[in-house]
């Protein structure tokens, strides 16, 4: 406990300052939007930075009292990508700031449940089942009863409509899919270990209990895919579950065989499926077809090159030429204001909330779900950006995931907020230990 207290001096300060740098960033940006639209009013302007000041200072204040030692550079990071999100769409699309920052509430809030309840990561493990039927229960639900707030004609459906306020099951599904996936193969751990070695110690084949998942999994991928047309939740679902397996089992061959999995699937889905192929030619050579079909693409590779090293300057661009550029296409926008050191900065906060949390799981040893849990969670994160990142650029198809905590959508900022209680409340160790930075 001593050490404790001895390291909390140090620690604090830094996550304090890690809050303060964003808020003056944000701050800074906010005032830049306010002289651009001087007939706004006052409050509508400032309400969506005060909001997040108070998620901030509150935030830190509970995990101060609750968690001692979390690690002190996860929130900071989720916070300061949440607040730049909310400047982002007050610049792109005002209309849904006041949605979003409400959601960043509400978000930050499950956030703090997920972190300071006294046995979260037990309901996770003892619940599993149920929480899996429960999920996959209201993604049975989506394929049925599932809508499109755009209202688009041939748009996936993928969200559940309460009045005004619709709900996109699937990002819930993909944390209670981890934790599922950590407490079952935590449990099998020491068999699908031994289950890969020989007598002298060499690795023989894989074993059914090995194999099987792998085939489970990507039956359920292709199931997704196939009737909601979500190539990019089968695909992240599929590979989150590729990492997790390959780490419960140690074979290097479940990557290489999943990768051919998962490359069959596209091309039946290419073949079978014209939002696939859409997507897929527009990826291999957009030019041809830039002013109908490839527009989006194209106009987002646009806004890169006219972005250059130190972007336009917020609210000095042209982003809104692009279609729906406020949830899918969001990076597109930040690189044309914000440059090539937006994107930069944006990537290596990203890559910093999966190195924590990777390094958060090597740290529960002899603890297999906290470990597998941990590095599933990084892995959902890390791989989400990655797909949307790529696609945006056009280094990987087009998949439709959402930017964490910058693309405007509520069940997405709030799932990418559980994502970053729950590694907070792995960081806090039952022994006290702090995480430095």
């Amino acid at each position: 406990m001593a050490a404790q207290n001895a390291d909390s001096p140090r620690r604090w300060p830094f996550e304090s300052l890690l809050l303060g740098l964003s808020a003056v960033f944000l701050g800074i940006n906010f005032l830049a939007l306010d002289l651009l639209r001087p007939g706004v009013n006052p409050l509508s302007r400032w309400f969506p930075l005060m909001l997040w000041g108070l998620c901030a200072v509150i935030g830190k204040r509970v995990l101060d009292r609750r968690l001692p030692g979390h690690d002190p550079v996860i929130f900071p990071l989720a916070m300061f990508l949440s607040g730049w999100g909310l400047v982002l769409i007050e610049r792109l699309s005002p209309f849904f700031a006041g949605r979003q920052t409400l959601w960043l509430g509400l978000s930050v809030g499950a956030m703090l449940l997920a972190a300071a309840l006294p046995h979260p990561l037990r309901w996770l493990r003892q619940y599993r089942y149920v929480l899996l039927v429960a999920g996959l229960g209201l993604l049975a639900g989506t394929i049925i009863l599932g809508t499109n707030p755009s209202g688009q004609a041939g748009a996936p459906e993928l969200w559940l409509g309460f009045g005004t306020i619709f709900f996109q099951p699937s990002e819930i599904l993909k944390i209670i899919l981890v934790a599922f996936l950590a407490s079952y193969l935590a449990e099998q751990y020491p068999a699908m270990r031994a289950a890969g070695l020989g007598s002298e110690g060499r690795r023989l084949g894989l074993s059914p209990r090995v194999f099987g998942p792998v085939l489970l999994m990507w039956g359920l991928s292709v199931i997704i895919l196939v009737w909601q047309r979500d190539l990019g939740t089968a695909a992240l679902f599929f590979a989150v579950f590729l990492v997790l397996l390959y780490i419960a089992s140690g074979h290097s061959l479940i990557l290489l065989s999943g990768a051919l999995l998962l490359l069959v699937a596209g091309v039946i889905a290419y073949r079978e499926f014209s939002v696939v192929r859409l997507r897929v030619d527009i990826w291999l050579n957009p030019w041809p077809e830039a002013d109908t079909r490839a527009f989006q693409i194209v106009q987002s590779l646009l806004a890169f090159a006219a972005g250059g090293i130190f972007g336009q300057g917020v609210g000095q661009g042209s982003p809104v030429y692009i279609p729906v550029v406020h949830s899918d296409f969001v990076f597109a926008a930040l690189a044309e204001e914000w440059g090539l050191m937006g994107v930069v900065v944006t990537i290596v906060c990203i890559m910093a909330l999966f190195a924590r949390g990777m390094r958060i799981g090597i740290q529960q040893q002899g603890r297999p779900f906290q470990a597998l849990l941990a590095v599933g969670l990084s892995t959902l994160l890390a791989g989400q950006s990655l797909l949307i990142m790529g696609g945006v650029l056009k280094v990987l198809p087009l998949t439709g995931v959402t930017l964490p905590f910058l693309s405007y959508g509520g069940s997405s900022l709030l799932a990418s907020f559980i994502i970053i209680g729950l590694l907070l409340r792995l960081s806090a160790s039952e022994t006290g230990h702090a995480v430095h930075p």
